[in-house]
């Protein structure tokens, strides 16, 4: 991965960049990996920048805990660092609260003398941050204009960011606490479980009504959906998955969507998912496929989106986030689902048990599926796609072409929305759009340029999905047609799509004729 060179080792650990957050974060922040104060911890300590957990989280608390009481020298008093106070929130709820409230009290709206957003302003992005990073205020991370280099003093911050607030939360997940949310309840009376059963029965079908199966299993679509495939395709016996670290897996990477996006959540990651399984059944790939593929293939799709803040890479570049300085304004949101997916691996110890080489190939292999849903990749990958197709040099018994079509299989699950039934795919248009238009009011208020798309006085849904099925989702469809017809899948799939583009164009229209009527209208221009 050409992105990632220079800023992630060969065994995925960071490496300082310059930017402040490349340093080894221990997870004892202000002490040195020799002092005295790691005595009761009789072991090094623990670094989490390099994403690696050499210790199990709850012991590690514990430890902790009793270094930093020893550091004090006895009871914690008034006068507790900002970090004891993170550990004791492990033992107590209601004070994880107030801190959560101080927390928020201490976040207004950063904005610099000139009304727009201060540089890296997290609270533009994020009103709650769950991703499997701990919420990085970037106020921390400000950087200056003129070197382009951290604050001295953010260094520290940073460090204690990255290690407390890391640790409580997965040791939280590990010691199998469940979140005190509405949404993450899984006790469902047995008719629901029945009628949830019933429709995995028929998960194949390329008319599963994912919206019905996710209020049936009360928002936990994802990890039901992902148990069920990795079971019925034999992947828990071939690979000895620890259903314990699996379910405990599944769990942080359907936390770590952000409910509170329109579009991209856990319901979108466990659509697509749902949508790669059509794919690999097609006899084409089926007969050719290995199950390391369908593995890949299926937790990939899971994860592409994971920990999605809700804009696109543009608003990341222009308020100078710290994701888009990390991966050098190149497929940064890909590279992040990617990074926190590997975390998740490591974090759950699902690969644990594999020999070191072969977790490190599915990680990488994960790594380039993932960024292959880059969408300004798109024609990249489509003319590369429309080659094979014309010259017949598709050989899927090459472990490289395989995984190519795993590429493009991602690619059309990603943007399958269209290709459903109208009810469906006008739900996620709305959403999508629901999501482009939230962007473009936060640009509004910060006196940025509105990206393209995101005006919602100017861009209407219909001539949205217009533009995007003509240009992204057909054209890509149209080859994957190629490849596996004879497929009614891919028949169905396309009988579909010319009806919704059909039914968009009609609205399109019914909404430009009254406003040239009344000569006040403009054509929309689609990009």
């Amino acid at each position: 991965m050409p992105v990632l060179e220079g800023l992630w080792g060969p065994d995925v650990r960071m490496r300082d960049s310059g930017l402040g957050v490349g340093v080894d974060v221990g997870v004892c922040p202000d002490e040195a990996a020799h002092s005295p104060v790691w005595g009761p911890l009789r072991t090094p300590p623990v670094t989490c920048g390099g994403l690696s957990l050499a210790l199990e989280l709850p012991a590690l608390i514990r430890q902790l805990r009793a270094a930093w009481r020893a550091r004090r020298g006895g009871p914690r008093g008034s006068e507790r660092s900002e970090a004891s106070t993170w550990v004791k929130a492990e033992e107590e709820e209601d004070e994880v609260e107030e801190l959560k409230q101080d927390k928020e009290n201490r976040s207004p709206h950063l904005e610099a003398d000139d009304g727009r957003p201060s540089t890296g302003h997290a609270g533009v992005l994020l009103a709650e941050r769950r991703g499997s990073y701990p919420l990085i205020d970037l106020r921390v991370l400000k950087t200056s204009a003129q070197q382009g280099e951290v604050e001295s003093s953010t260094r520290k911050k940073l460090k204690r960011l990255l290690s407390f607030q890391r640790y409580c939360h997965a040791s939280r997940l590990l010691r199998g606490l469940m979140p005190h949310t509405p949404g993450t309840l899984h006790l469902l009376d047995d008719d629901y479980l029945g009628q949830a059963a019933h429709m995995l029965s028929k998960v194949g079908t390329w008319n599963f009504d994912i919206f019905l199966f996710d209020r049936l299993t009360n928002g936990n679509s994802l990890v039901t959906l992902m148990c069920h495939l990795l079971n019925v395709c034999g992947l828990i016996h071939h690979f000895q998955l620890d259903m314990v670290k699996l379910h405990r897996f599944l769990g942080m990477v359907q936390e770590d969507y952000h409910s509170q996006n329109p579009y991209h959540n856990a319901l979108h990651a466990a659509d697509v998912t749902q949508a790669m399984y059509c794919y690999l059944k097609e006899p084409k790939l089926a007969e050719q496929l290995s199950l390391l593929d369908v593995f890949l293939g299926l937790m990939a799709a899971a994860a592409h989106d994971v920990d999605h803040p809700g804009v696109n890479q543009p608003f990341l570049i222009k308020t100078r986030h710290h994701l888009a300085s990390l991966y050098q304004n190149t497929s940064v949101l890909e590279s992040h689902h990617w990074r926190s997916t590997v975390g998740m691996l490591r974090e759950s110890g699902l690969l644990s048990h594999l020999p070191a080489d072969m977790s490190q190939d599915i990680e990488q292999q994960l790594g380039s599926l993932i960024l292959a849903t880059d969408i300004s990749r798109q024609n990249e990958f489509l003319s590369t796609f429309r080659e094979h197709l014309d010259n017949e040099d598709l050989d899927l018994q090459l472990a490289s072409h395989r995984h190519f079509m795993l590429q493009i299989a991602l690619k059309c699950a990603d943007v399958c929305n269209p290709c459903r039934v109208w009810e469906m795919s006008k739900q996620w248009s709305e959403r999508v759009c629901e999501e482009f238009y939230r962007q473009g009011d936060l640009e509004r208020k910060f006196d940025l340029e509105i990206s393209p798309l995101c005006n919602q006085q100017a861009d209407s849904v219909p001539a949205i999905q217009t533009g995007f099925i003509s240009y992204i989702v057909e054209p890509l469809f149209e080859e994957w047609q190629r490849f596996t017809e004879p497929s009614p899948l891919s028949q169905t799939m396309m009988a579909h799509l010319h009806k919704n583009k059909a039914q968009w164009s009609r609205q399109t229209h019914s909404h430009t004729e009254p406003e040239a009527e009344g000569g006040a209208g403009e054509e929309e221009n689609i990009p």
